[in-house]
């Protein structure tokens, strides 16, 4: 491979929020043209962000205002869905800074730049882990009832399995946190991407470890998890055993339906980090297609509060016991109209049953 060929190869892979760098160079004297994936970062990416932020930011922090507020009568599972919230949280507070970074230049210095980086990549791999975390919960639950850990799924045991996960998040995160730097692209304006030494396998380890993380070991494990589960759920005579298994559907496919793209983007990055794919097409195409499929993925933390949280008709009584102690006048406000409305409909119906009657006789 060529230099300039291991320099394209290099700039294109060189960070998770910088896929839309300046013009490269694929062979001397041959520009890449890369203006619609700049123009899509600098119009829709922050848009697209903003969106995923506020739904994401309103769903997952009324999960933990409502579990804050029960914590008394909180379990393993509900310790599992505050940490998965939580999580979700932390890479959501990041994404008004690439959306301002995709704009504009990284204009908040080189601690922020680590920072930011870290919030993103140990909230993403935290919101991983503990959707895991959580199959495993399930498949003890049902599939081994009369276990010892099944019987001890205290709220004490969930914090030290949610300590262990927030710890797998954090190393798993280091190599993107330490290399996180500022840049200066080609002498036109400041970003803040993960850089990482030329000459190191710190970038191919870096892309492997992600698709291992979040889509081969988690498929792996939900995969084993939830052909016992299912089976199982079939030998009980229950009328809910049928809407349990649904669920447990949608979020296996919602999951990969949605982190799938990403992983498949990665990997054809990570090809290209190894001298495969180096043509402007490739380059171009892929930066645009990581900006699409990574937002895609990021919105996935949207979901986790409806699939996760909101689904449970015992979480559902608990929001929306909390926004009636919170907002009494509004809720009174609703009662009221809900009841006016039921006594015109009734009046209407009444009325237009006499005429039926009267029409009839």
């Amino acid at each position: 491979m060529t230099e300039d060929q291991e320099t394209v190869a290099a700039a294109v892979t060189e960070g998770y929020t910088e896929y839309y760098d300046q013009t490269q160079e694929v062979f001397p004297g041959t520009p890449c043209n890369n203006g619609n994936a700049k123009a899509f970062s600098e119009v829709f990416l922050p848009t697209l962000y903003s969106i995923v932020f506020i739904v994401g930011f309103i769903g997952n922090g009324l999960v933990v205002w409502v579990l804050i507020r029960y914590r008394q009568k909180s379990n393993m599972t509900d310790v599992c869905l505050f940490n998965l919230a939580l999580s979700d949280l932390l890479f959501l507070v990041s994404l008004p800074f690439w959306a301002h970074g995709a704009i504009d230049e990284w204009i908040f210095g080189k601690f922020m730049c680590h920072t930011i980086t870290g919030l993103f990549m140990i909230g993403l791999y935290g919101s991983i882990f503990f959707m895991v975390l959580m199959t495993l919960d399930r498949y003890v639950v049902i599939v081994h009832a009369h276990s010892l850990f099944s019987r001890n799924r205290s709220a004490k045991m969930g914090l030290i399995l949610a300590s262990i996960v927030w710890m797998l998040s954090l190393f798993s995160s280091l190599p993107n946190i330490i290399f996180a730097k500022e840049k200066n692209d080609s002498g036109i304006k400041t970003s803040c991407g993960t850089d990482f030494p030329e000459g190191t396998a710190w970038m191919s380890l870096t892309y492997l470890q992600m698709n291992l993380l979040s889509l081969i070991i988690p498929l792996i494990i939900m995969s084993f998890c939830y052909s016992r589960i299912i089976p199982t759920l079939l030998s009980i005579k229950s009328q809910k055993r049928h809407k349990v298994i649904r669920l447990i559907l949608a979020v296996v496919a919602v999951y990969f339906l949605f982190w799938t793209p990403y992983n498949i983007v990665m990997f054809l990055m990570f090809l290209q980090r190894k001298g495969y794919l180096l043509s402007c097409s490739w380059h171009t195409n892929l930066s645009l297609a990581m900006q699409w499929v990574e937002t895609i993925a990021l919105s996935h933390c949207c979901l986790n509060p409806i699939i996760y949280a909101f689904a449970g008709q015992k979480f559902r009584r608990a929001v929306l016991k909390v926004l009636k102690d919170q907002f009494p006048f509004c809720f009174s406000h609703c009662t009221n109209l809900s009841r006016q409305l039921s006594e015109r409909r009734s009046s209407i119906f009444s009325r237009s049953s006499e005429y039926s009657s009267t029409q009839i006789a």
